[in-house]
């Protein structure tokens, strides 16, 4: 199911353009650029080569079996060439155009016709009003933006599905400044055919994501949403963006993809049942996500805090103890042995103390003393370490020290810091440890651990 949309053998782009300003062109330079191995068939009756690939005049010119086909024509033109997939049992196409059910009752009724003619056919569709797909291990792109203006993440182990294009395309492009992989970024748009529920039971099975993030401004059948989510987020995690939480926002929402509204009590309670982590932005969405997929879950709720600036380690323990602005855990108590043993291992002015502070004095051997005798200590679930980079003694072999000690502990790293703080989360992201470049964000990391952790066990 849906393996030809993942890894299709070839592809065919209808409106390929030679002219750099027409989305069409952008989709087949992406493709072309993203080292895809398939067969790629350019379609416009008016063109020779395009980017050096011979064009087809039409689909049915092609002769051969198609795999995937994007259409990037104006709303209108659609329609004849849903009806030439149909025709030729394209299993999956994408529709990039706008100009459909967000648009008026003018739109509705093109998507109505679309929706007829693929009905009870080999045909799915994603779309309309889509930005495109991304597929890195299978070297799929066929995103809508010009590779000249969006960097593209690599490869990994995180699944993207998301109601809107720019929003997905946006944090791609951030992510991809860390080095954070992905292993799928599907836009739905207006989720004419395909939508969540069944994107998530076949990511739910694919060897190459470990965790699945969600954007969504609407459902469009709760239950069975509900049900899906329930049964995948048994099997790996799930992490929720859901929009229109207000009246006016639920507005925009159906402004944008035409959306229907959900009451966001019901929504949130759907999401607490089945398990499901809520972000409420999209720096959450894949903080969470990228937690999850690299971060080892944990039910009991002692976190050990460590660090080399005292100020850094008072406010974490603020957020960690704190019901109000924080996540309601606490500072584990740490044994007298564990603390005489610490004493021995830091400065005479440092802190034994949860949170232990190391002092800028703290080296790279002193973090692997110390993190060794955090997690021999029954009273610490989860620790909470800073790889500062400022200090003299420290330096990138922080990296494979915290990964050492994360295999028998759940470790969250707080990196803090701009040009060698960017260079040491690339580096933890490579080795894949949840790191954060900003207290609360490291601090949110633990509780999605220990959540997931707690579904889990129940």
């Amino acid at each position: 199911m849906l393996e030809d949309l993942f890894n299709p053998g070839s592809v065919a782009i209808v409106g390929a353009s030679s002219n750099q300003m027409k989305i069409g062109y952008a989709v087949l330079k992406n493709l072309v650029e993203s080292g895809y191995r398939g067969k790629i068939y350019p379609v416009n009756p008016r063109s020779g080569d395009i980017l050096g690939i011979p064009a087809k005049g039409s689909l049915d010119q092609i002769g051969e079996q198609i795999d995937l086909v994007v259409v990037s024509l104006p709303a209108a033109s659609v329609i004849q060439e849903i009806e030439a997939c149909v025709k030729l049992q394209v299993p999956y196409v994408v529709i990039i155009p706008g100009g459909f059910s967000e648009t008026g009752s003018e739109g509705r009724e093109l998507e109505k016709r679309i929706g007829k003619i693929i009905s009870g056919t080999r045909t799915r569709v994603i779309g309309p009003n889509t930005v495109g797909v991304y597929f890195p291990h299978s070297r799929v792109n066929m995103a809508l933006t010009p590779p000249d203006r969006v960097s593209f993440p690599p490869a990994g182990e995180i699944a993207f599905i998301s109601q809107s294009g720019a929003l997905g395309l946006l944090t791609m492009d951030s992510i991809s400044e860390y080095g954070i992989g992905i292993s799928a970024f599907i836009n739905l748009g207006n989720r004419l055919d395909l939508e969540e529920t069944e994107l998530l039971q076949y990511l739910s099975t694919d060897d190459r994501t470990r965790s699945i993030a969600v954007y969504v401004e609407s459902l469009r059948d709760g239950r069975e949403f509900y049900r899906t989510l329930k049964e995948v987020n048994a099997i790996k995690p799930v992490v929720v963006l859901k929009s229109g939480r207000s009246s006016a926002s639920a507005k925009a929402a159906s402004l944008h993809t035409g959306a229907m509204a959900s009451d966001d009590r019901i929504v949130n309670g759907m999401l607490r049942q089945a398990g499901a982590i809520r972000a409420y932005n999209e720096i959450e969405l894949l903080d969470y996500a990228r937690t999850l997929a690299h971060g080892m879950p944990f039910t009991g709720t002692g976190v050990a805090i460590l660090t080399t600036a005292g100020g850094v380690g008072v406010i974490t323990a603020d957020y960690v103890s704190s019901e109000a602005r924080g996540i309601g855990m606490r500072l584990a108590k740490l044994s007298e042995t564990t603390k005489d043993r610490i004493r021995k291992e830091i400065v005479s002015f440092g802190s034994v103390e949860n949170p232990i502070d190391l002092t800028a004095d703290g080296s790279v051997a002193s973090y692997d003393s110390v993190l060794g005798i955090l997690s021999e200590d029954e009273a610490v679930d989860a620790i909470i370490t800073y790889a500062l980079p400022q200090t003299p003694k420290m330096d990138t072999g922080i990296v494979d020290i915290i990964s050492k000690h994360s295999r028998t502990k759940p470790i969250v790293v707080g990196v803090i810091g701009s040009k060698l703080g960017k260079k040491l989360l690339i580096e933890f992201e490579k080795m894949k440890i949840p790191a954060f470049p900003s207290i609360e964000r490291t601090v949110k990391a633990v509780k999605v651990l220990h959540d997931y952790g707690c579904y889990r066990r129940r």
